[in-house]
């Protein structure tokens, strides 16, 4: 018998997968036909109208670049997104820390249940003329707004997200001799980390919700104050404008908000992925 020898072998190589590409580029486009269509049937229903309320497309992003670009309205948009940094900041720091809290004091948590649930469901925008009287009309207010509607989504997910780790889990901690505050980074917080993050994506979206309405009201400037204003004016493309660029910046800020997680969170998507395959 003749021995084969490796060199006669032929080596099969595995190819990468020709339909991950295609797979992304599906999901893309799957996630960009109906606010294309929107757009072009908004194009073209609107291309002929002469009502002064519903101007054409073509003119309100023609005076989109000339109020966002050429004279420098985009100085509305940045007092709006500090305001909505600071804001959000904290207020989803207070949650997160408020509720580990409450995840780990029993007592206070039954204490303070019901005025929980009482500030949640409390509209945030009921409290705008409480906080001019204590803030006065400067961005304080504004920011002191934010960060009120933004803790409650944030701090119930990271409360109900902490209650539901197994306790098995636990278990193993106390067998390793971990330390309590070793035990929180490592196994409290990334086991509450989906829940958290979706705690954190309601409060970004009351938060800018918060933003436009706090700039509404005895306001000098953001998108808010630059849309009530047109609108006051009776310049109502330069109305349109606005709100076509809050609705870019509210979506551009939920796209980030989600690759952020995912970079965060990568471990759990893969586990998910590997459990559904």
């Amino acid at each position: 018998m003749s021995r084969l020898t490796t060199a006669s072998v032929p080596t099969v190589r595995r190819s990468a997968r020709p339909g991950v590409p295609l797979r992304r580029i599906g999901r893309v486009l799957t996630g960009l036909w109906l606010p294309v269509l929107l757009l072009v049937l908004w194009w073209v229903l609107s291309a002929r109208s002469t009502s002064p309320f519903f101007p054409p497309l073509s003119d309100i992003l023609g005076e989109t670049w000339n109020q966002w670009v050429v004279f420098g309205a985009w100085q509305n948009a940045v007092s709006s997104l500090r305001n909505l940094l600071l804001g959000y900041v904290l207020g989803a720091a207070i949650g997160i820390v408020g509720g580990s809290l409450l995840w780990r004091l029993r007592l206070l948590r039954t204490a303070a249940n019901p005025l929980i649930y009482f500030l949640y469901v409390l509209p945030a925008p009921a409290l705008l003329p409480a906080m001019i009287a204590i803030f006065g009309i400067g961005d304080l207010r504004q920011i002191a707004l934010i960060s009120f509607g933004a803790i409650w989504p944030t701090l119930l997910n990271t409360l109900d997200g902490m209650r539901g780790i197994d306790t098995v889990k636990f278990d193993t901690a106390r067998a390793l001799r971990l330390s309590s505050w070793r035990s929180y980074f490592t196994l409290v917080l990334p086991g509450a980390g989906p829940q958290i993050a979706a705690g954190l994506r309601a409060s970004l979206t009351v938060g800018i919700i918060l933003m436009v309405i706090s700039e509404m009201v005895a306001a000098r400037s953001g998108i808010g104050y630059f849309i009530l204003q047109s609108q006051a004016e009776f310049a109502i493309k330069k109305m349109w404008t606005g709100i076509i660029v809050l609705a870019l910046i509210g979506t551009l800020l939920n796209y980030l908000f989600v690759f952020v997680e995912r970079l965060v969170l990568r471990w759990y998507y893969r586990s998910r992925a590997l459990g559904g395959s």
